[in-house]
């Protein structure tokens, strides 16, 4: 290491340790203590002196020395938790662009678990999600590369690549005896986060895929249109956020705010009091009191965790499916100087009722097991009703058949068959309403 090379990284301890140059080299030399001024270990600030000067010099190849010291950098951020992390300027660029809807790549949110990468979820029409790639797989191998001893910043570069490229996934699912595979040509991912229909008269669906800034204005007109298209007020809706990997947490607070008159929507709670604060709610439930399910999964996570626990603490909704995700950490892009950033996890959040879904997620209200459903083979049997009975008496009343703007059982079935929660949410809902009549 030259003499300018050595100073530079003394200098860089420091400014760490709010010191002199001429003070850090005297430091650096005394017996290990502790700075007063910070609390940083002396000792260890010298190791770290000494591993630079190591790979400098015994390395198998140069090494630039931002490069280590980036390296560094992540280290201290990775070290830390899943979810903290540095962000190069190209990284940054990208954050930002992500949260506006578009973005390159395969379409999965991931994170890390025993050294693998773990998918949190795929995101709607993408080319993981249309390849088969689940909430829950281990990606073990990168075309040939292995993924144990990766960090997730270079198995996310890996995986991000140039549209029309293609990669090979091997992922270890549960309750698969062998690895699976998974050849998935990469894209231009644009996220359109809100999508709806009618189920059937009365009765809307409403997918929120991820979090923007746009997410809780879309909703909104989302929900309008379909109570146009309705021609009357709504008498239930569907919320899907399963597999929703999160988001801004501003747009998670304004879409619960969308469903609730009052009170407390999410209290994030850290070491400092600019990570203190508590989002309520403001008058004005775009459905009038009408009956909410919310679905969710093992891949609803983050933002969309928050939407549920706010949900069900004031009961305003029935959440239902599976155990969510259970990531209850905020994170915080604070920029740098050099167009670079750090995604630094800041605080906890907490649900209306103060509950922190950390590391435990929501639990639903009503469980739902992984099932599809089939219509059951047709025999031939018709059972045996009144109506079948010779000399049986007339219904007088009934005689005149009334038109019904309600879907046929074949409708039903076909719902049933394609996403069973759904259905199951839909039989909920017309419940709900049944007992609200009386």
């Amino acid at each position: 290491m030259n003499a300018f090379t050595r100073n530079t990284l003394i200098l860089l301890l420091g400014l760490l340790l709010g010191v002199s140059l001429a003070v850090a080299r005297g430091v650096l030399a005394e017996k290990p203590q502790q700075s007063a001024a910070t609390g940083l270990p002396l000792e260890t600030v010298r190791t770290l002196s000494e591993v630079f000067d190591k790979i400098k010099h015994n390395y198998v190849e140069d090494v630039e020395d931002k490069a280590l010291l980036d390296n560094a950098i992540s280290g201290m951020l990775t070290g830390l938790d899943p979810h903290s992390t540095y962000l190069d300027a190209k990284a940054f660029e990208e954050l930002r662009v992500g949260t506006t809807g578009e973005f390159g790549g395969l379409g999965i949110v991931v994170g890390m678990e025993d050294g693998f990468v773990k998918v949190i979820s795929p995101i709607d029409d993408t080319p993981a999600q249309r390849a088969g790639v689940k909430a829950g797989d281990l990606i073990i191998r990168l075309d040939e590369k292995p993924v144990k001893g990766m960090s997730l910043d270079d198995a996310v570069k890996i995986m991000r690549g140039k549209p029309g490229t293609d990669i090979e996934l091997t992922v270890v699912r549960k309750d698969e005896d062998q690895p699976l595979t998974f050849n998935i040509t990469r894209d231009r991912i644009r996220v359109k986060s809100v999508k709806s229909r009618m189920l059937e008269p009365d009765y809307a669906y409403v997918r929120v895929s991820q979090f923007q800034e746009r997410t809780a204005k879309d909703l909104h007109n989302a929900i309008s249109k379909l109570k146009k298209e309705n021609k009357k007020p709504l008498k239930g809706m569907v919320l899907d956020l399963r597999n929703n990997p999160g988001g801004l947490l501003d747009a998670a607070v304004l879409v619960s705010d969308t469903f609730l008159e009052r009170g407390t929507v999410v209290s994030v709670k850290g070491r400092t009091e600019e990570n203190k604060l508590s989002q309520s709610a403001t008058p004005g439930d775009i459905m009038k009191g009408a009956p909410i399910v919310v679905l969710v999964n093992e891949g609803s996570a983050s933002a969309s965790e928050i939407v549920a626990g706010a949900l069900q603490d004031h009961k305003r909704a029935v959440i239902m499916g599976q155990k969510t995700f259970g990531k209850g950490s905020v994170q915080t892009v604070i920029p740098l100087g050099n167009n670079s950033a750090l995604k630094l996890t800041t605080a906890r959040y907490y649900t209306p009722s103060g509950r922190s879904i950390q590391a435990e997620g929501i639990v639903p209200d009503i469980q739902l097991e992984h099932l599809q459903v089939a219509a059951k083979d047709d025999n031939g049997f018709k059972p045996l009703k009144e109506a079948d009975l010779t000399g049986h008496l007339d219904n007088k009343k009934g005689a005149e058949k009334k038109t019904s703007d309600k879907p046929k059982n074949g409708d039903l079935l076909a719902l049933a068959s394609d996403d069973y929660p759904d259905y199951e949410a839909l039989n909920m809902l017309k419940g709900l309403n049944l007992l609200s009549q009386k």
